[in-house]
Formats: C-alpha cells, sequence, structure tokens
C-alpha cells in the first residue's frame, strides 16, 4: 500500500516536471517567433554568408633543364558590392589628413579605381547600379599587385578584391610561336592550348559570413571545395639555343629580304627538338598581333624542294634499284611519259651529263631524280616517303599542325607522281622535313618527333611523357650510304664553300623550290622557297639542322640560307660539345 502511494507521488510530480519544461519551451519559441522576431531578424541579416572562389593557379611551362618559360603571377579582381553601395547611399565619409571627413559619391569612386587601373568609369557605374540588390559585380579583372593595394588605400566600403592567377612569361619572346598564349578565359594557341589539361588548375570555393556592411567575420570561412593547382609541362626546348636561333634567323631574314623563316633543331638520338624558331615571334607578354604567334614549322606547308631528294634516294637504295655509283645519264632536259609540252629541267643549264646516283645528290639535279625514279613503280614511290612521315602530321601534337600533302597514285598526274620525288607538287612543314633527316642521322629508325617531354602534376606523378618506340624505316646501311651521298655536297658541291665549317665532317643538302602562285597555280618568276639541312657528324650524327627561308630577294638559292644555317650548326657543336670529326670522309664517286 505504501510502496503503491510512493510510486503515485512520483509519477505525479515527473508529470509536473515536464508540462513545466514544455511550458518553458512554448514560452521561449513564442519569445523568439514574436516578440523578438523583428529584432533577430535584423541580426540575421547583419550576419550572413558568402561563397568566393578559391582559384587554382595554372601550371609552369620550363624548358629542358627547368628554366621557366610560362609561369602563374598574382593578379586581382576588383569587386563591389551594389547592395552594400545602396545601403551607404552609394557615397561614404572619407577622413582627411586635417581630421575633417569628406563625402565621396559613386561618380568619384569610380573615377578614383578608374585613374588607378586604366579602366572605363561608365561601365564600373553601370555594373554596380544595374542590380542594387546584388551583393557581387565585377569592375576591373587581373590587376596587378601594385594597382590593388592602391585601389585598396581608398578605403572604399563596397569594395573588395579577389585573388586572381594570371599568366607570365618571364622569358618574352623565347619559344612564344610554340608555347602559345593563355587569354583572360581560356588558352589560345600552341602548348598553353593543347597541354591545357595538363596546365589547367581546378578552382576551389570558401565560404565565410559577414556583417551587414560586408565586413568578413574572422574566424568564419570554411573551405567547400579544396583548390587544385595545374601541372608542370616540361618541353624538349632549350631556351638558350632558342634564343639563339631566333636572334640568327631574324638576322638572316632581314639580311636577305626574305618574308618569313624557320630552324628546326633536332636530336637524334630521340626526336627530340631542341630549338624551333619562326621569324616575327612577339613579346608573349605584349602580344598586339596573333602573326606573332605563328609556328611556321608545323602549321605552314610549303614545297621543300630537293631537300626531299635524300629521301627519294634512300628508298631507291633500300629496294636495291640502285647504289651510290649507279650511273645516271642526265639530259638538258626530261620528257619521258610527260604529257605534250611538258618537261622536267634544272636549275642550271647543261647538255648530257654523266653523273652518279650521288652526282644527282651533289649536283641536285632535278632531271637525275626523274631518271632513278623509272627504276620503281609509282606505288613504291609514294610509299617510300609516306615511310618517312610525310603527307601526315608528326607525333608532337602541336596544336593545328598541318599533315601537308602527299599526292597517292589515284590523285597524282603523270608530272606530280614524279616531281614530289624531288619536292616539287607536294607540301611538306618544316618540322616533316627535320624529321626525314633526323630518320637518315638515326641509322634509318624514325623517333617520335617530340616537343614536350612530359607533364608532372601536382602531386608529383609524371604523365603524358612521350613514346620511345622508334619506327625502322630504311636499313642503317641504306642510312649511311645516304649520309655519305650527302657529304658529297658539304665537301665538293656548288655551295659548299658557303657550308664548311672547319674540323667538321657533315653529310648536307640544300634546297631551292619553286613557289606556286595561289590565284594562277603556276609558279612565280623569280620566287624561291631556299633550305639548307644537315646532320653532325656526318658518320655518327648526333644533331640535325634544317634552315628555311621564304622568297629572299636578290639572292634566291641556297646559299641565301646557308650562312644562317651555318651559324646555328657552329652553335650546336659548341653548346653540345661535339667532338671533331677525325677521319677523312670516304666520298662516292660522282661521275662515271
Amino acid at each position: 500500500m505504501i510502496v503503491r502511494r510512493r510510486i503515485g507521488r512520483r509519477l505525479g510530480v515527473a508529470m509536473v516536471a515536464v508540462f513545466a519544461l514544455v511550458a518553458v519551451f512554448v514560452v521561449r519559441l513564442v519569445d523568439i517567433q514574436v516578440v523578438q522576431a523583428e529584432s533577430l531578424t535584423k541580426a540575421a541579416q547583419a550576419r550572413q554568408e558568402f561563397q568566393s572562389t578559391v582559384y587554382g593557379a595554372r601550371g609552369e611551362i620550363v624548358d629542358t633543364n627547368g628554366v621557366v618559360l610560362a609561369s602563374s603571377v598574382d593578379r586581382f579582381d576588383i569587386t563591389a558590392s551594389p547592395r552594400i553601395a545602396k545601403v551607404d547611399g552609394y557615397g561614404f565619409d572619407r577622413k582627411q589628413k586635417d581630421g575633417s571627413k569628406k563625402t565621396i559619391s559613386l561618380e568619384d569612386s569610380v573615377s578614383e579605381i578608374a585613374a588607378i587601373t586604366g579602366a572605363d568609369p561608365q561601365k564600373m557605374y553601370q555594373a554596380i547600379i544595374t542590380d542594387p540588390t546584388s551583393d557581387f559585380t565585377y569592375l576591373v579583372k587581373e590587376v596587378p599587385l601594385a594597382q590593388y593595394q592602391k585601389v585598396k588605400a581608398l578605403h572604399i566600403p563596397w569594395v573588395y578584391a579577389q585573388l586572381h592567377p594570371a599568366r607570365s612569361y618571364p622569358n618574352g619572346a623565347v619559344a612564344a610561336n610554340l608555347i602559345g598564349l593563355m587569354g583572360t578565359d581560356a588558352p589560345q594557341a600552341g602548348v598553353e592550348l593543347s597541354e591545357n589539361a595538363c596546365l589547367a588548375g581546378s578552382n576551389g570555393t570558401q565560404t565565410y559570413h559577414a556583417s551587414a556592411n560586408g565586413v568578413p567575420i574572422p574566424g568564419s570561412t570554411i573551405t567547400t571545395k579544396p583548390a587544385v593547382n595545374g601541372g608542370k609541362v616540361t618541353l624538349t626546348i632549350d631556351s638558350d639555343l632558342q634564343w639563339f636561333a631566333q636572334q640568327t634567323l631574324t638576322q638572316q631574314v632581314q639580311a636577305t629580304g626574305a618574308q618569313w623563316g624557320t630552324v628546326t633543331v633536332v636530336r637524334i638520338r630521340d626526336g627530340h627538338i631542341m630549338a624551333d624558331a619562326d621569324y616575327g615571334s612577339g613579346d608573349l607578354n605584349d602580344i598586339t598581333d596573333s602573326k606573332q604567334l605563328r609556328a611556321g614549322s608545323f602549321v605552314a606547308p610549303y614545297e621543300p624542294g630537293s631537300v626531299m631528294k635524300p629521301a627519294t634516294v634512300a628508298g631507291l637504295l633500300q629496294s636495291g634499284k640502285i647504289t651510290a655509283s649507279t650511273p645516271v645519264n642526265v639530259p638538258s632536259r626530261f620528257t619521258d611519259g610527260l604529257p605534250p609540252g611538258f618537261s622536267i629541267t634544272d636549275s642550271f643549264y647543261h647538255g648530257d651529263l654523266h653523273l652518279t646516283a650521288a652526282g644527282v645528290i651533289m649536283d641536285s639535279s632535278n632531271i637525275g631524280i626523274a631518271e632513278l625514279t623509272k627504276l620503281d613503280t609509282e606505288a613504291n614511290r609514294y610509299a617510300n616517303l609516306a615511310k618517312f612521315g610525310f603527307g601526315q602530321k608528326t607525333a608532337s601534337g602541336f596544336y593545328g599542325e598541318d599533315p601537308g600533302l602527299l599526292k597517292t597514285p589515284a590523285q597524282a598526274d603523270s608530272v606530280t607522281s614524279i616531281t614530289q620525288q624531288f619536292g616539287q607538287g607536294m607540301t611538306a612543314t618544316s618540322a616533316q622535313v627535320a624529321q626525314l633527316y633526323q630518320t637518315l642521322g638515326n641509322d634509318g629508325v624514325r623517333m617520335p618527333l617530340t616537343l614536350v617531354e612530359g607533364c608532372t602534376r601536382s602531386d608529383g606523378t609524371v604523365v603524358d611523357t612521350p613514346s620511345t618506340q622508334g619506327t625502322q624505316v630504311v636499313s642503317a646501311s641504306t642510312a649511311r650510304t645516304v649520309r655519305d651521298m650527302m657529304q658529297t655536297v658539304y665537301q665538293e658541291g656548288p655551295s659548299s664553300s658557303f657550308l664548311k665549317i672547319p674540323g667538321y665532317n657533315i653529310a648536307a643538302k640544300t634546297g631551292t623550290a619553286q613557289v606556286a602562285d595561289p590565284a594562277t597555280g603556276k609558279y612565280a618568276k623569280g620566287q624561291y622557297i631556299v633550305s639548307v639541312a644537315g646532320l653532325v657528324p656526318a658518320d655518327k650524327p648526333l644533331y640535325a639542322v634544317v634552315f628555311t627561308l621564304a622568297k629572299p630577294q636578290g639572292i634566291t638559292s641556297s646559299v641565301a640560307a646557308a650562312p644562317g644555317w651555318k651559324t646555328i650548326m657552329g652553335q650546336v657543336i659548341k653548346a653540345y660539345r661535339v667532338p671533331a670529326s677525325t677521319g677523312v670522309p670516304s666520298l662516292p664517286p660522282v661521275t662515271w
């Protein structure tokens, strides 16, 4: 009985406690929702949540030695809160040095910012008043640190700044033709564009609370998505040699009055491009014309002329149709199998010549090559040039690369099927010509032409490394025989005196190609594209150098390109300590 009374008493006390607790919550709820509603709403409005972007820095582009060619630098986006500006009546009081206050209007504020940054004050004014309820609008994008600090010193209460990494090119015009350009919002050309997947950072976000006047509350920032920096792209380019090549090319183009020029240096063993210059490259920090970003070696095919002849001869040697000493009767003109009125001639007038295959290379005889082409089928001739990589893009992956034009037997007429064997009626890029000489220098193994060594991600992993798998185009003995034939050009040919570098045996070939008029399709009188290509040293080549000029004035032969080629070849020898040749070259006979 006593136990029951105790349980009932306790139960009653518990029920009273529960009702009392509920009553407290009810009173508190009424207090919050009714009594304090207005004051709490104002407090909430005074503490608002904002979200901002955290930029992931774009990765660097460096040369093969780690020299920075492109990097990210701090820039600042000047922003504003139109809502807060309106709350302040679009004006604020600024304390003066004498202690007085001066009212700064909206017009005054944007004029001050414009004076510092060069931005349009009217556009900034419109950005602020267009949506007075907005908490964000851009005023000026990507201002440098010095300008940001001056804007900050204005102490405009509704003006803020966001860090925004931008692009800087410490070496200016060095490799500008290859690097390309990062625009305001996206890459525009070159490696910046082709390697964007590696270079691009991933932006993050963070949230923070701010008071009614927009001042961030300390300790309220929370990272909701971390930013990830972009990877580093390493090029095969040697920036010192690239600078030298650009300077030498510019001097020779201007000295000859040429329209354009290119120079390419390739390391034989792996196909790495050590330098690739294009005339007219501009400072990437101040590009005024898109032509300053032209990468002619990759995007501008042309009729290469006689620098193609070693490829044709290599194919005939490989198939056993000729040897270096095969006799060739070279008449004054070639008409066999050509339509009436068509003939193939040489750049110099002559009667019948008794040249060997090596002599055809030394004298650069178009007629001699035409006579040799009769020894093989049209299909085989086409297949041989295709194996060297003509008519297709290189493995460089350069954005916008042109494959050139190599006509198939079905596409080529009876004239073109022969002329493209000596570089006319077909087109190639300087990169493809350099690839040809890399192959001949590498004992017939064509390595993937390489511009990018790889991408190093922000976590240290290395990806996108180039292939090291070569393709055997011709045998090592064939390649060596062609190099011996090319040594006759360097040692005894018509241009040999302009090419000689004391102490070195070099396998070289010159080229002088007629230029077709785009309007008529006919070759223009007196206009030529001239080239010199060479391998050093001839017996076991380490580097290939190809130098090309378009439409030089006055001198219309490869002699116009020879000084530039010789200067750059000399620099390659010195920079990479190419050992001097010790033996006397064994030259094949050039006549019979």
